[in-house]
């Protein structure tokens, strides 16, 4: 069904084309998809002590203001994670933002967290009630001054609306952002939040999301960072802003963020290293390429506890959860186990 669509759609903008999938998704225009294996024990998980019927979720950039993560919730996905966030409405950058690379499998974007800010998106969300685990990711405005105050001010919208909240540290679309990189300044921001944490008496998870284009050496700071302030996961990771020579598509060039199939064995890589590092004591979700039931399977025995995808259903429509399913579990019953975790960090 999608892959005859999918010619109708990808002559569309990339943007018209996102717009039109979230409206088909609100107004229930996208057919009814059957969630097969629903309760098949081989996918339940636990995340953030909440029970998954499967590991596999949306990652934030999808549903930028929390339009349809009940939608998503019905197409299969085990969770939905919804922003990036701001404190104020912002309209991004200008456009055209979004490039679609057919060839790669790939999208770059320059959105620039384009949202209608953090007051609103609660007041959705409390006239919506999730009706599964949801994360929001949260950053701060474009002409902040103070990018720290804005992180707090959206801790406190959302304390104990989301099940859990992702610290937006990587995109590359938003000016110095990726400084948190560092660990002096990532360390003070999360022991900020910490302790705003304390005076909200909160107990919602934090989670941070990093980037792909980062060395070994920031891996190991990054991990004690982590590891210091006791943080409950970690994204692996957001969009990338390296190199390009090896994509086919003429837009290659454009500046923005890649995602897809082009970064999908960096961000394995990456999940590899931190999770020899962190030795199962923060969880990590794998992003980064994730179409398939193979491409699960390489970021689960890389380390993963679950994985996000976005581009993946771009390129291979709305049934993809169950199209993941399907493939990796002939993956799982060829290894013999009883539940996809048998097989986190065993690299083979």
């Amino acid at each position: 069904m999608f892959s005859n669509l999918r010619s109708l759609i990808f002559k569309l903008d990339p943007e018209t084309a996102h717009n039109l999938a979230i409206k088909s998704l609100k107004f229930n225009l996208v057919p009814n998809i059957i969630e097969e294996d629903k309760n098949n024990p081989l996918f339940k998980t636990k995340l953030f002590n909440k029970d998954l019927d499967n590991p596999i979720g949306m990652a934030a950039g999808f549903d930028k203001n929390a339009e349809v993560y009940n939608s998503l919730f019905k197409l299969g996905f085990g969770f939905v994670e919804v922003g990036t966030i701001t404190p104020l409405k912002q309209y991004g950058n200008p456009k055209p933002r979004v490039f679609r690379l057919v060839e790669d499998e790939a999208l770059i974007n320059r959105l620039g967290f384009n949202n209608l800010g953090a007051k609103n998106i609660l007041e959705r969300i409390n006239r919506n009630n999730p009706t599964g685990l949801l994360g929001i990711n949260i950053g701060p405005n474009k002409d902040t001054q103070e990018k720290m105050s804005d992180y707090i001010e959206c801790l406190k919208t959302f304390n104990g609306v989301a099940d859990y909240i992702t610290i937006n540290i990587s995109s590359p679309n938003t000016e110095n952002l990726r400084s948190f990189h560092n660990q002096k300044k990532l360390d003070e921001l999360l022991q900020t939040l910490d302790k705003e944490k304390k005076n909200l008496n909160s107990k919602t998870p934090i989670v941070v999301k990093i980037s792909p284009d980062i060395n070994d050496q920031e891996i190991e700071k990054i991990s004690e960072v982590l590891l210091s302030n006791n943080i409950e996961a970690v994204i692996i990771s957001n969009t990338s802003d390296s190199t390009r020579n090896d994509l086919k598509n003429i837009q290659g060039h454009q500046k923005g963020g890649l995602s897809g199939k082009p970064i999908e064995l960096k961000s394995t890589e990456l999940v590899r290293k931190f999770y020899k590092i962190l030795n199962g004591k923060i969880k990590i979700i794998g992003v980064g390429g994730v179409d398939s039931g193979r491409s699960a399977y390489e970021k689960f025995i890389a380390g993963a506890n679950c994985v996000q995808l976005y581009t993946g259903m771009v390129f291979r429509g709305p049934n993809i959860v169950n199209l993941i399913k399907k493939e990796l579990k002939e993956l799982l019953l060829k290894d013999g186990v009883k539940n996809f975790s048998e097989i986190i960090g065993k690299t083979k």
